[in-house]
Order: structure tokens, then sequence, then C-alpha cells
């Protein structure tokens, strides 16, 4: 597929510019929320994990309804208008933050908004680009949104570690709250090309039930949700929590940290251009061969071993999610139908991020009472163990994409 031949399209220009401009923000969030609430006088590992679990428990209440809303009003305009309302909150926390001042409930509420939004957003992104470019682009569609996604993480992270070293953390987070304002408006422009769906008698509870029916009827999908999300789990304890305190305590605190989340956004940049090329048989058999580079991540982190290590083991992670990210994505925009395909999407979602907040919540208690390496080795002992397990399941083993006539032709 040509790159002219793709960009000929100005809803999909318009679009991978939004995501652009939002995952800009994206990149620099984590280092300022996590130092900004380190460095406040009542800062711990256990707020750090509330104020990100309390997004993500949010999210995971919202994310089936999320589905439907985005099936039923048209998932750009949903989308652009989540994206809108998700901002304001986080103007509001900036603004707390800048009187150096921040009550536990305001980063509460501005996180728990943000994780509503969040979960309606990530099932109405599912449907946007099929709804911008035809199905035998969808997969290096989904490729070139991840490349320019991923320049804009690391843009973010490396530009985040500065500003927050240099500034403090409100300015980051205030510009973080201004990509999504702006990235919001961008999608919301071209809400049309999805219209609402035609009225009809089914209520929200019947079109959650036709959705969960259809998510249960894929076994591959099914299985892959539940053993990711204990992934999900190792990963948000160890990256999330545990990194900034070991960079904190072993190394130059944001500066350091800045350069692992750097290394790993490069790795989504190579994932993604590795995806534009590749079109495996199991495409799921590859992602799973290639996961371990996450347990290795979280034991790079459990000495600690010396810092251009532990980077370079983040690449490795970021080139595995994004590859999972691109071809699962595509596998889900093929395999499901469309009509019914965000609310798959919210179960995926829903699924798997329901133990992110709990791998936040525990990772805190877990160091005091083991240490912060055998922590970390124990998440990742976890991961090898569902990596595994996944392997041993046939439907995701043995899954093949299905092609379209014109790739077949190619």
């Amino acid at each position: 597929m040509k790159f002219k031949e793709l960009f000929k399209n100005k809803y999909l220009k318009r679009f991978i510019f939004a995501r652009f401009i939002s995952n800009f923000g994206n990149g620099m969030s984590p280092i300022a929320l996590a130092f900004g609430i380190l460095h406040l006088p009542n800062g711990s590992a256990n707020i750090l994990g509330l104020v990100m679990g309390s997004a993500t428990i949010a999210m995971l209440v919202m994310s089936p309804f999320g589905g439907a809303i985005a099936d039923k009003f048209g998932q750009v305009r949903v989308s652009g208008m989540v994206d809108i309302w998700a901002s304001l909150g986080l103007f509001v926390q900036a603004g707390f933050f800048a009187t150096g001042h921040v009550p536990l409930a305001v980063m509460l509420i501005a996180n728990i908004n943000f994780g509503l939004m969040w979960g309606i957003f990530w099932p109405a992104m599912s449907g946007v680009l099929p709804a911008i470019v035809p199905d035998e682009q969808l997969q290096t569609g989904n490729a070139v949104n991840q490349f320019f996604q991923n320049g804009a993480m690391i843009l973010g992270a490396a530009t985040g570690g500065i500003i927050v070293s240099q500034f403090g953390s409100t300015w980051a987070l205030g510009v973080d709250a201004a990509t999504f304002f702006i990235a919001g408006l961008l999608v919301f422009s071209f809400g049309h090309i999805v219209p609402r769906r035609e009225a009809n008698e089914n209520s929200m509870l019947d079109d959650l039930k036709h959705g969960w029916k259809t998510f249960l009827s894929y076994r591959w999908i099914v299985s892959g949700v539940l053993g990711f999300s204990l992934i999900v789990l190792a990963w948000a304890a160890g990256q999330e929590i545990l990194g900034p305190i070991i960079a904190l305590k072993n190394f130059d605190g944001a500066k350091s940290w800045s350069v692992v989340l750097t290394a790993e956004s490069i790795g989504y940049v190579i994932g993604s251009l590795t995806a534009m090329k590749i079109k495996p048989k199991h495409p799921l058999r590859f992602l799973l061969s290639i996961s371990f580079s996450m347990p290795l991540f979280l034991w790079s982190l459990s000495k600690p071993q010396p810092l251009w290590f532990i980077a370079l083991c983040a690449l490795a992670w970021g080139v595995t999610l994004d590859l999972w990210s691109s071809l699962w994505s595509t596998a889900m925009q093929r395999e499901v139908p469309r009509e019914v395909l965000s609310r798959v999407s919210a179960f995926d979602a829903m699924g798997t991020m329901m133990f992110r907040p709990v791998g936040l919540a525990i990772a805190g208690p877990l160091s005091v009472l083991l240490g912060i390496p055998h922590t970390l080795q124990v998440l990742a002992l976890l991961c090898v163990i569902m990596i595994g397990v996944m392997f041993a399941i046939p439907e995701m083993r043995n899954m093949q994409m299905k092609t379209t006539s014109q790739e077949t032709l190619t």
C-alpha cells in the first residue's frame, strides 16, 4: 500500500494529526502526574496508585456503556466530544497543582472524570479508522496511525522530563490538558462521516447483551483479554508505581525515568514500522512469542540494572506492545461485524484493563512487604506464566487473520 494513496484521504490526515497532538500530551502525563504527586508534602506510592487506579476503575465501569453509546451516536462524533470533556477536568487539576496545594479529592475527581471519558473513548476509537479507510488499508492505516502516535509519545516523554525537572509538573499537566482539547475539536469536526444509528426499539441493555454475546463468541478474543489483563496488572505496578520510585532512589529522578519512557516510545515507533510490513500467518502466535520482553523489562528494574539496560528492555517491550496494538486491532476490525465492533471493543478494553487498578493498588504495599526487587521478580514470573497459558490455548495459537481480496491478489 503506497502512502500517497493512503494520505489522499483528508479525514485520515486530520485524524492522524489529532492523535499526534493528543499523544504528545500522553507522553508527558505519566511523568508529570507521578513526580507531581511524589513531590507533594504528603505524596507517596499509595496515593499515586490510588489516583491512577481511580481513573482505571472509572474506565472499567463506563466501558460497556461507552461501546453502546459509540455505536448509537457515531464513533467519530463521540470520540471528539469525550476528548474535549476529559480536558476540562485535567485543566482543573493543573490549576490546583499551580497553587502548590492539591487536595486528594481534586485529583480523584479529575482522574475519575478522565477515566469515565476514557471508557467511552476507547471503544468509540475502534470504529473511527474503519469509517475512514477501506478494509484492505486497515492494517497499514492502523500501523501508520500508531507510527505518528508513537512519534508524539517520544517527543512528549522527552519533553515531559525536561519540563518537569526545569519548571515543575504544573506546566506539563497543563500542556496535556490542552492537547486533549485541541484533538477533540479536530476529530469532532468530521463527526458527520459516521451518522447516528437509526432509531430502533432496542434498549441500551439489549445492545449490551448483544455485544456481550458477540464478544463471548470469539474465544481467541476472550482468551487474549483474560491473559493480557494480568500482564497489564504487572506492567502497571512495575512501570507506573515502582519505576518512578526506583528512578528517585537510584538514578536522577524525572530525567532518568524520562529516558526509560522515551526508549519505550521509540520501541512503539519501531513496532508500528514493523506492522506496516509484516503479515504473519498466525498473528497471535507471533505476538505471544515476543511478549517475553515484558518480564525482561520488569526484571531489569528489580536489581536495578544500569539505566541504559533498563531503557533497552523498555524499548523491546515498546516494540512488542505496539505490534499487539496494531495486529490485534486489525484482527478485530476484520473479524467482528462493524455494527457491533464498538461494543465488542468495549468489553475488550474493560477486560484487558480490569486488573490494572489492582496492580496500581498493590504495588506500594507489596514493595513494603517483600521489598521492591522481590515484588518486581514476582510480577515478572506472573507474566511468564500468563504467556505460557495463552500459548496453550489452541484458539489463540492457531488463529488466522482474514485477508481481503485485494491482499490475496497482491
